[in-house]
């Protein structure tokens, strides 16, 4: 099929992390140390050729958000500047849907960050917490559906190894008019991954939703900062949004392992607008993280 304008920079980003040199180890590296890991991915929209990625940081001055983009046949990483109050240990960004330019980023205890990107600079707009958070939740995903004007939100308490599964939360979600974003009524569904398992196991380091609701997840397993890491992604359910802004989700009785990824820690998945792949990306703590498309979205 033919692609359109409005999808060949997306594509031809794809087309650069699955090149046939690249099939044996198609991972490109996108940071070097801990602090410039993959936490979080968010394409710039369709026509575009870059995404935004968030660094799990804490310390005031490091690292926020990123920008890896297709330049001149090659990837280029650089950093944008955080403007506003600055968030502890991002681990998840999503676009807005109709706010060009504009994101929900989330933070490991369940603080949302509605910001602003202009060129390098990231502003926050506004920022609330999570609902319903639980005892003990640490959260790594973060995933929007829209249907006809309508959203949801999704997100996910990772789990920890075999005694605690993680808990799959949704809910409606409306904006305030100066920008907060406004949760309804919480669901919530337990989830345990099917590889990788045992001690260290992150059920859901990630999630994305796909054009027809399927929904994807990043697990993972992380053993220290030198790891090894070992991570998956799979097929885990369905989620709606009904005419009247219910959600419902409806995860299987077996999801489907859609590919594994020995030595890399996957933290971040995120649906390339009109392509059918999934991006990538990893946060391998002091080995830094790595990018790649996987045709997993169609």
């Amino acid at each position: 099929m033919k692609l359109t304008r409005r999808f060949a920079a997306a594509a031809a980003l794809v087309a650069l992390l699955t090149t046939p040199a690249q099939a044996a180890d198609p991972w490109q590296q996108v940071g070097t140390d801990a602090r410039s890991g993959v936490s979080g991915l968010a394409s710039e929209g369709p026509g575009s050729d870059s995404a935004l990625f968030v660094n799990d940081n804490k310390r005031s001055g490091q690292p926020r958000l990123s920008r890896v983009s297709y330049r001149d046949g090659a990837l280029a990483v650089g950093r944008l500047t955080w403007s506003g109050a600055e968030p502890n240990d991002l681990e998840a960004v999503e676009a807005v849907p109709g706010a060009p330019g504009e994101y929900l980023a989330l933070a490991s205890r369940g603080i949302v960050y509605r910001i602003k990107v202009d060129g390098a600079t990231a502003t926050v707009v506004d920022y609330a917490p999570l609902p319903a958070i639980g005892p003990g939740d640490d959260y790594e995903s973060f995933a929007l559906v829209a249907r006809d004007g309508r959203f949801a939100a999704l997100w996910a308490d990772r789990g920890d190894g075999p005694d605690r599964p993680a808990t799959l939360y949704a809910a409606p979600l409306t904006f305030a008019a100066w920008g907060q974003p406004l949760f309804g009524a919480v669901t919530r569904r337990a989830y345990t991954s099917s590889y990788p398992q045992g001690d260290g196991t992150r059920h859901i380091s990630d999630l994305a939703v796909t054009d027809s609701g399927r929904i994807l997840a990043g697990s993972a397993s992380d053993a220290g900062d030198d790891g090894p890491f070992d991570s998956a992604v799979s097929d885990i359910g369905q989620v709606s949004l009904s005419a009247t802004g219910r959600v419902r989700v409806a995860l299987a009785a077996t999801p489907t392992l859609l590919g594994t990824f020995p030595g890399y820690k996957v933290e971040a998945v995120e649906c390339l607008p009109g392509t059918g792949d999934a991006l990538l990306g990893t946060d391998d703590e002091n080995q830094g993280g790595y990018v790649r498309t996987a045709p997993y979205c169609a």
